[in-house]
């Protein structure tokens, strides 16, 4: 936080009336922008990128300590680390939630208590007599998820007759039957498809009494009801069809009738080795690269298989490890990430850095630039499977992951790109060019754009059964698309397309009824908002337009007092408490960009919110964004990865999202200036 110099010297001098409306002086606000710059350069790998910690809620350090000791591997001493960075995460209510200052989730509920009993603790234990009352409150262990449940099957504390199927066959239907493998999202594809090669060969380890859960079945194990409900309600409905569905594949394995399982194991099982090559492990997500691992060795992989070793070295490689602590963790701690940023950070960066001036040929910029280069994806992977005839381009989010490219990153590093003069510079616009191509091609029917998929829209997969992590499928959502719009303006692209009208009306389409946009990577309506306002902004709609200035109005409606904007996870489950939510710095920033974005560059809610910002930088020039910055830290999460199931907190959107904001707002004064 600012000190009382910092604060006394913005209230002398820091704002002034200027007709009758708060305004902020610019020196203060180029202060703020060089000391930042400074800051996000200081984080600056050697080799060029950038790369924050992506934190996420306490199931991966549960999962982790699940998987190691489902395989029989793992250092005890960094298992006990990660038991206790998860057990600083539980909430008073003896509960886990899925972000910090939520309400408790059952399933990261259970998987935390049954990590702590599999690493010896009692039930008599004060923290897992809440945790346990918490659940038998909530409906027990037959209210978690699938994944949830067939993990607990694992070690037998389920039973696999009453957890969704999730057959190999998947991937035996071809690409023109309706219900095919590329019709699910890939990050689902790359979850259940080695999942499905541990429900087929069903692993079971035994493990003490003492460190089981039937405590948690309400009622006793023996008296609960395990399988799904029908929906009485609406007996003629998918849901009920996909059950019954179910319920015939549960008795076809019971009397073998599997005459495809032999076929559709080795099928599933080349699938995934090939996904194994040119990435970071199975997807370079962390549930993908753990079931590979448990799909390998239940295939009959030695824990020292080449495949196995370099899974789990992927694996280990989300772990942040500090047996003696750190600044921000005073205690030794290992949590996990569920996979790393060094593409998107590095393109936030470079981008937020070149808006603030920095030169077109400096050297730090050109390296990272030339880092992104590198990592150009030149193979086709599974969005090829609908997208014919077009040549590999754009970029992923991990260190490698040839396989999954995405239009988000691609149009970010395009973004990037544009703000280095680099001396390769017909390789650079050859490079722009395929990626330019490639998310032209990937632009969905409806005229939106969605992450790593085309048309991934068939809305009946979420009926599955084993659908219940609410991320079965890969739509097109308003802020790839105002993203995209402003990434194909910076390259000439003009309304005179027809694929740009096409996009625009997608984005009116969704607005909401009080001028807001919904966001699907980002918490949540602040989010969706600004990059829209953005995009639109960029591709000329004039910002007097009425849609533009419901949006700002908005925006200005859900101002906090204190002058920032926040808003709560709470928003995808609750859309009343749209852009409710304690101050942030990243969506502070966000919403002066919006307003900027809609042509307010002297409101007193502008003005409020730099001011916001200025206040409360840190004198290393960057952002805290914790729950409480007085004890040890826990970040406040403001990025989505499944709405209302899984969340994240990008740790260096708190500093390049301010910078962006002051530097615009600092241009759009000194314009209106002229």
């Amino acid at each position: 936080m600012s000190t009382a110099p910092q604060q006394e010297q913005l209230g002398n001098q820091g704002s002034r009336l200027r007709f009758g409306r708060l305004d902020v002086a610019l020196d203060s606000v180029e202060s703020a922008i060089g000391r930042v710059r400074d800051w996000l350069f200081s984080q600056q790998h050697p080799d060029g990128y950038w790369c924050g910690e992506l934190e996420a809620d306490s199931l991966l350090e549960a999962d982790y300590i699940f998987g190691h000791m489902l395989l029989g591997t793992g250092d005890p001493a960094r298992l006990e680390r990660a038991l206790a960075e998860m057990m600083r995460t539980q909430g008073e209510d003896g509960s886990w939630a899925n972000y910090p200052g939520g309400p408790g989730n059952i399933s990261v509920s259970v998987k935390c208590y049954f990590a702590c009993k599999l690493m010896g603790w009692s039930q008599d234990e004060p923290r897992l007599v809440r945790a346990r009352e918490w659940i038998l409150a909530n409906g027990g262990v037959v209210e978690c998820n699938t994944f949830t449940k067939i993990y607990l099957c694992f070690m037998g504390q389920y039973e696999y007759d009453a957890v969704p199927a999730v057959p190999p066959e998947i991937v035996l239907f071809p690409n023109w039957f309706y219900f095919n493998i590329y019709e699910i999202s890939s990050w689902s594809r790359a979850i259940l498809v080695p999942l499905s090669i541990a429900y087929a060969k069903k692993p079971f380890k035994k493990i003490a009494p003492e460190q089981g859960i039937d405590e948690l079945f309400v009622g006793g194990r023996e008296n609960a009801n395990l399988h799904l409900r029908w929906d009485r309600e609406k007996p003629v409905s998918w849901r009920n069809f996909f059950l019954l569905t179910d319920r015939l594949t549960h008795w076809a394995e019971r009397v073998h009738i599997r005459p495809l399982r032999r076929m559709a194991l080795k099928r599933a099982e080349k699938w995934m080795l090939a996904r194994l090559e040119l990435s970071d492990g199975l997807g370079a997500i962390y549930p993908a690269i753990l079931n590979s691992m448990i799909a390998l060795r239940w295939l009959g992989y030695s824990i020292d298989d080449p495949q196995m070793i370099r899974a789990s070295d992927e694996f280990e490689k989300l772990g942040i490890d500090a047996p003696e602590g750190t600044a921000d963790y005073a205690e030794p701690t290992f949590r996990m990430q569920p996979c790393v940023s060094p593409v998107w950070d590095t393109a936030q960066a470079v981008f937020a850095l070149g808006e603030a001036g920095v030169e077109r040929t400096d050297p730090r910029m050109l390296k990272a630039v030339d880092w992104m280069l590198s990592k150009e994806v030149r193979h086709k992977g599974d969005w090829a499977e609908k997208v014919r005839n077009t040549e590999p381009g754009g970029w992923y989010f991990e260190f490698a992951n040839e396989w999954y490219p995405d239009v988000d990153d691609t149009a970010q590093v395009l973004l990037a790109l544009n703000k280095v003069d680099n001396p390769r510079e017909r390789y650079q616009y050859d490079v722009s060019k395929r990626a330019l191509d490639w998310i032209f091609a990937m632009q969905c029917r409806n005229g939106g754009w969605a992450s790593f998929d085309k048309d991934n829209t068939k809305m009946i997969f979420q009926y599955i059964p084993f659908a219940d992590h609410n991320a079965m499928l890969d739509p097109p959502t308003v802020d790839i698309t105002g993203r995209v719009l402003e990434t194909l303006s910076t390259y000439g692209y003009t309304r005179s397309d027809k694929r740009i009208e096409r996009a625009i009306k997608f984005i009116f389409d969704e607005q909401e009824s009080d001028g807001s946009w919904f966001g699907r990577w980002g918490v949540n309506y602040l989010y969706g908002t600004f990059l829209v306002l953005r995009g639109l902004e960029a591709i000329g709609i004039w910002n007097h337009e009425p849609q533009i200035q419901q949006a700002a109005e908005w925006i200005r409606m859900v101002q906090n007092a204190d002058g920032g904007w926040g808003e709560s996870c709470l928003s995808y489950d609750e859309p009343d408490l749209r852009g409710v939510g304690a101050s942030t710095p990243s969506q502070t920033a966000w919403a002066v960009l919006g307003l900027l974005s809609a042509g307010d560059k002297r409101s007193d809610s502008v003005a409020k919110g730099v001011r916001w910002l200025l206040e409360h930088q840190a004198e290393s020039g960057g952002w805290d964004e914790s729950t409480d910055a007085a004890t040890q830290k826990q970040a406040v999460y403001t990025g989505t990865g499944f709405p209302r199931v899984f969340y994240l907190a990008y740790h260096l959107y708190r500093d390049y999202f301010p910078l962006l904001a002051l530097t615009t707002y600092k241009r759009a004064i000194e314009r209106g200036d002229e």
